[in-house]
């Protein structure tokens, strides 16, 4: 897959950074002069002072420390003592990365990268800024003229195995992110990185001993974050000592009928061989399966282990992380044995349910909701897929590090594409506040606010907005209801930032076909477009 569109970039405040067409030209300017650079040009000049030294290394611990703050301060201190020098720049445009100032890093490794056309830190400061606003296509562009200019360039590479990771290409991202870890195995960032998509490849033991190794390294003093990591490396240990995760049995194919209760898809499932049926929402906004503290208990399924607190929607922002494991899960015709959950308190609602499919169940099959004819549909990956349906259309889907599907959407008066998480979970669609802030969709604020049931909690008098239009590749609804959404703890996770979410008032239109193998899903419209 890849990002191809023209644009601009959004910072998380949607404010304008310059054409990425000024990019491109420099890039074709440099990459004649690039081929002929030595692989062992330096992307670290020689400071002007050692008190600049001094601050840098300074601020470096401070930033393992997690005062950023701090950090800020000494990084401004050391540019005024550096002179020329413009690698305390560049070290204050990662640490802008990090606070999510995109707009500010931008402006420095832009610069820096314009004036420095051999400084391969630039191009990979810049190229890790792009990668964070979901411009993969120039993040993809500026890696390659970093890792070009010198091959001993981690960061570069770390950005490579993340934008691998978020097309779905996980073994490429894995190499990646190990050349990172390899020529700088103290950074803490790559550590995480590297465990993370571990996790995700099933390596289990292998991502547990990386998350170790990330807390041996940072010195993060968030308590809540660390509690948070080692309830992972608890469950990682455990799953490593089972011998295979998500196996399958039972027929190639099966389809099940679906109710659609506010939008959201109801599919009934059975659980560890039991003869009692369970109402399950089909989830593509959760990464992995979810059972309710009442389902667990009834079926006997003991917490696994505990790991702090987890960020989400509503009520006070968070919910305690349980792991457990379920045996088996029965879908229709088919079995999949050895199935990690999380067993989580659920907020009462209209419509109780039992818990939530996330995509780590589904993930290796050819997977269909379809909407109008009310039916599930999973098929085991074939090797060759499916041609496209002449009335439908394939577009890409990405993963964000927290195990969303992120897809991009054009909301009407915003110019450049949003990313929009893809949520079957969700009745209705959201816009984060900084995009219902903007000029030009402030102006369709309803009257009508909204009660919002989140995993965190029940949130009252929720904004909602009218959306001229919504447009995810060619297809397009109009009068599109969305809710507005601090998403910023979504964002903390996501590893690049998301705008809103594509929720069930605008995908129960569509019959859709998630294709987990190739990244793409495809739509196939039930009714003309409005």
């Amino acid at each position: 897959m890849r990002d191809n569109s023209p644009g601009t970039v959004l910072s998380p405040k949607c404010g304008r950074l310059y054409s990425l067409a000024a990019i491109t030209v420099m890039l074709l300017s440099l990459f004649g002069g690039a081929a002929h650079a030595s692989a062992n040009v330096s992307d670290v000049q020689k400071l002007d002072t050692a008190e600049s030294r001094r601050l840098l290394k300074l601020a470096e611990k401070l930033v393992r420390k997690g005062d950023l703050v701090q950090a800020e301060q000494t990084l401004q201190k050391a540019i005024e003592a550096a002179g020329a020098d413009s690698l305390p720049k560049l070290r204050l445009a990662q640490l802008y990365i990090r606070q999510r100032r995109y707009t500010d890093a931008y402006n420095i490794s832009f610069a820096i990268a314009k004036a420095e056309p051999k400084n391969a830190y630039a191009f990979a400061v810049l190229g890790t800024t792009m990668l964070n606003v979901g411009r993969f296509s120039d993040a993809r562009i500026l890696f390659y003229t970093a890792l070009t200019l010198s091959k001993k360039q981690p960061l570069a590479w770390a950005g490579y195995g993340l934008l691998e990771f978020y097309e779905n290409n996980v073994e490429d991202s894995l190499k990646n992110l190990a050349q990172a870890v390899n020529q700088d195995p103290d950074e803490p960032d790559y550590l995480f990185a590297y465990a993370q998509v571990a996790a995700r490849a099933e390596k289990y033991k292998e991502a547990a001993v990386g998350y170790r190794r990330f807390l041996a390294a940072s010195k993060d003093t968030d308590d809540e974050r660390r509690a948070r990591i080692k309830g992972v490396i608890n469950f990682l240990t455990f799953l490593g000592q089972r011998e295979s995760l998500y196996s399958l049995s039972g027929e190639k194919k099966t389809t099940v009928p679906i109710d659609l209760v506010g939008n959201r898809p109801v599919i009934k499932l059975k659980l560890n061989n039991r003869d009692e049926p369970l109402n399950f929402v089909l989830d593509t906004g959760s990464g992995i399966s979810v059972i309710s503290e009442e389902t667990a208990k009834r079926l006997d399924i003991d917490p696994v282990t505990k790991g702090g607190f987890a960020k989400g929607i509503g009520g006070d922002g968070k919910f305690e992380i349980i792991y457990g494991f379920v045996r088996e899960v029965e879908i229709g015709d088919i079995e999949i044995r050895n199935v990690p959950v999380y067993i989580r308190r659920f907020h009462s609602g209209a419509h109780q349910v039992d818990g939530y499919i996330g995509l780590s169940l589904i993930s290796k099959f050819l997977t269909t909701l379809d909407y109008g004819n009310l039916t599930f549909a999973l098929e085991r990956t074939p090797d060759t897929p499916p041609a496209d349906d002449p009335n439908s259309k394939s577009l890409p889907l990405r993963l964000t590090s927290s195990g969303f599907l992120s897809g991009e959407v054009q909301l009407a008066g915003v110019e450049a594409p949003l990313n929009f998480i893809v949520d079957t979970g969700a009745s209705v669609s959201v816009i984060s506040d900084e995009v219902a802030s903007l000029e030009s969709v402030s102006p369709f604020a309803s009257a009508e606010k909204m009660r919002v049931i989140g995993s965190a909690g029940v949130t009252e008098g929720v904004p909602s907005y009218l959306l001229p239009s919504v447009t995810f590749g060619p297809h397009s609804r109009k009068d599109i209801t969305a809710i507005a959404l601090d998403l910023d703890m979504i964002n903390e996770a996501s590893g690049f930032v998301q705008a809103g979410i594509l929720g069930g008032n605008f995908l129960r239109n569509y019959r859709m076909t998630f294709d987990f193998k190739n990244s793409r899903v495809t739509f196939f419209p039930l009714d003309p477009e409005r």
